[in-house]
């Protein structure tokens, strides 16, 4: 694949995919282009679609590489190739989009040609949407926390999920977070895993009060990690696995193995160094798949602290009001009795 200035063909699994302005630098770090973006997700193609594939799929797009002006697309643009496999989404407010499907990896690099630096899967397959697949256990660093306080959360996480029998599988954000991603077998809606969420948020806040925190409201949190059990909301996506961010340095949100949290250093994963990562080590979530889990527990204790008095967890201003969510309103600001 010699760059060219005037774009070039590629021929993958079948599919000719076209690349234009492949020298188009999009890491100014390192002076990488679309097309190294290109050869990345073809060095990674297998664990990247044991992740991706199937999943309706927003775009986060860049065209002007890292540090350029960017914007989210459900919808598939018009001139679409007729081989693009889309299927219909809904946002929290009822609107319909055709999204792109990641069908194979020809679809992956037809939207990076479209400067996609950041691939965001829905926690669904497009072959059963009333299902969720996966709860994600989203780990978020507030001001003041370092990278150290995230990797023991994540132990943490790793070691309530072990006693209750659930296996987790970690990865970096591509920033400053961890996510821990259980597989889940096809049998819950969104409002199901989302509760386990919550669920699973408080009790890692009742463990470890002075290193997590469910406190959906930021002056509540402190310097603290926050377990944002609302990336579990309807229609809600997050960044994907061995996708690529926009930032200079071309950071992937890389999976890793439990054995890896104490020492990983998350900036020096990257476009340029994951593929021999992978080539060395393979994928760390390679029996995800085989292992789906339930959340039968989590639902419970979930159940168990509404009986005991607690109200839902407040969801994010863009969905309606729920049955049993307290006030929108931040504590300072509530009207006192």
């Amino acid at each position: 694949m010699p760059p060219t200035t005037d774009g070039l063909t590629l021929e993958i699994g079948g599919r000719k995919v076209v690349i234009t302005h492949p020298d188009k630098v999009f890491f100014p770090a390192r002076g990488e282009t679309k097309l190294d973006l290109v050869r990345y997700y073809l060095a990674v193609e297998e664990p990247f679609l044991r992740a991706m594939r199937g999943r309706p799929t927003l775009l986060q797009r860049f065209p002007d590489g890292a540090g350029g002006n960017s914007f989210y697309q459900k919808r598939v643009p018009k001139g679409a190739p007729d081989w693009l496999t889309t299927t219909v989404v809904t946002t929290p407010n009822g609107t319909t989009s055709q999204a792109l499907v990641i069908a194979d990896l020809a679809h992956a690099i037809w939207a990076v040609n479209l400067g996609c630096l950041g691939f965001h899967p829905w926690p669904h397959l497009a072959a059963d949407p009333a299902h969720i697949d996966e709860l994600r256990i989203d780990l978020d660093p507030q001001v003041g926390v370092t990278f150290d306080q995230v990797r023991e959360a994540a132990m943490e996480v790793r070691s309530l999920l072990g006693e209750i029998g659930i296996t987790g599988y970690a990865k970096t954000t591509g920033s400053r977070g961890i996510h821990v991603f259980v597989r889940l077998a096809p049998r819950w809606d969104a409002i199901q895993v989302r509760a386990a969420a919550v669920a699973l948020a408080r009790e890692l806040e009742r463990r470890r009060p002075d290193l997590l925190t469910a406190a959906w409201w930021k002056e509540e949190r402190g310097q603290r990690v926050f377990v944002d059990f609302n990336q579990n909301a309807p229609h809600k996506t997050v960044f994907g696995a061995w996708s690529v961010r926009a930032r200079v340095g071309g950071q992937v949100s890389t999976p890793l193995g439990w054995d890896e949290i104490a020492d990983v250093e998350p900036d020096a994963l990257t476009l340029a160094t994951v593929p021999d990562l992978v080539e060395q080590q393979g994928d760390p979530w390679e029996r995800m798949n085989d292992e789906p889990q339930s959340i039968e527990l989590l639902l419970e204790w979930f159940n168990r602290d509404l009986a005991a008095g607690l109200m839902d967890a407040p969801w994010p201003p863009v969905y309606p009001k729920q049955p049993l969510e307290p006030p929108r309103v931040a504590p300072s600001r509530a009207k006192k009795p």
